[in-house]
């Protein structure tokens, strides 16, 4: 269904701010909202469904309405396709540069069981790193090092915050992620024979003395703690990044940068 809006205060527009301001609101109707034509792009190529799209053609490049719409179509004939004006648009992007396009896509399970693994696989584990903006880029990190999967561990943000999906730059739709319990998570790797890697000051070596060819999770917590008793007990080996400052830690999105092509390098330099 097709219609045209022009006041900010439309009950869909209404409930498309709900949704991008309160996580409650996206948990309970199983909805969240993707911002800009890229990401709402990758978002749909991921297998995400839409529910409804947002469109002002003053603001569309480089590409038409009726290519947007066959998209959200493809992946749900019943996709409602909702025109706006200018100002109304403006109402809803938070940010400039979104190409005039914003969508509400429904949520899918992100479960441990329904990640594929390659041979020797690499994986991100995130222990309750808090900040939004950090999660998504670490999964823009993982994307580029190509990682199997990001595991996010007793979340204390939600995995479709729009700050999120914004800082990921649509790497959250891209990735297999997981959200589990730091126990099921423990357990999954073992099963899989994944080696645990904890990034950690105390009872460490440098990284790059610790060999990543094999099957390997990187864990990393939050800045101001660190990762809880049951990673430590549970890691195969403690890894650092030596720190030759005044600071004595990264940014939890840097380090995990550092890390990842780190093993990215060890497998290359293995072929």
């Amino acid at each position: 269904m097709k219609e045209t809006v022009t006041s900010a205060v439309n009950p869909k527009i209404k409930e498309l701010l709900a949704l991008q301001e309160k996580s409650r609101g996206r948990r309970e109707k199983g909805l969240f909202v993707v911002e800009g034509l890229r990401e709402a792009g990758r978002c749909m190529d991921a297998g995400y469904v839409p529910r409804t799209l947002f469109i002002c053609t003053e603001l569309l490049k480089d590409v038409t309405a009726e290519e947007i719409e066959r998209k959200a179509m493809k992946n749900n004939p019943r996709c409602g396709i909702i025109y706006v004006t200018p100002a109304v648009y403006a109402r809803i992007a938070a940010r400039e540069g979104t190409e005039g396009v914003t969508a509400e896509m429904y949520c899918r399970p992100n479960r441990l069981e329904d990640i594929t693994l390659r041979d020797n696989p690499l994986v991100a584990v995130l222990e309750s790193v808090e900040k939004p903006g950090n999660i998504g880029a670490v999964l823009r990190s993982a994307d580029a090092a190509g990682a199997d999967a990001v595991i996010i561990c007793d979340p204390l943000t939600d995995l479709y915050n729009p700050n999120l999906i914004r800082a990921s730059v649509g790497a959250v739709f891209s990735m297999q992620v997981a959200i589990a319990d730091s126990r099921d998570a423990i357990a999954w790797l073992k099963a899989n024979g994944i080696r645990i890697l904890t990034a950690q000051l105390q009872d460490s070596r440098p990284y790059y003395e610790c060999d990543m060819t094999a099957g390997t999770a990187i864990v990393m917590g939050t800045e101001s703690t660190g990762l809880t008793e049951i990673w430590r007990r549970a890691a195969d080996s403690r890894i650092r990044i030596p720190m030759l400052g005044a600071l004595d830690s990264l940014n939890v999105s840097v380090s995990a940068a550092v890390l990842m092509f780190e093993a990215v390098r060890q497998r290359l330099g293995k072929k």
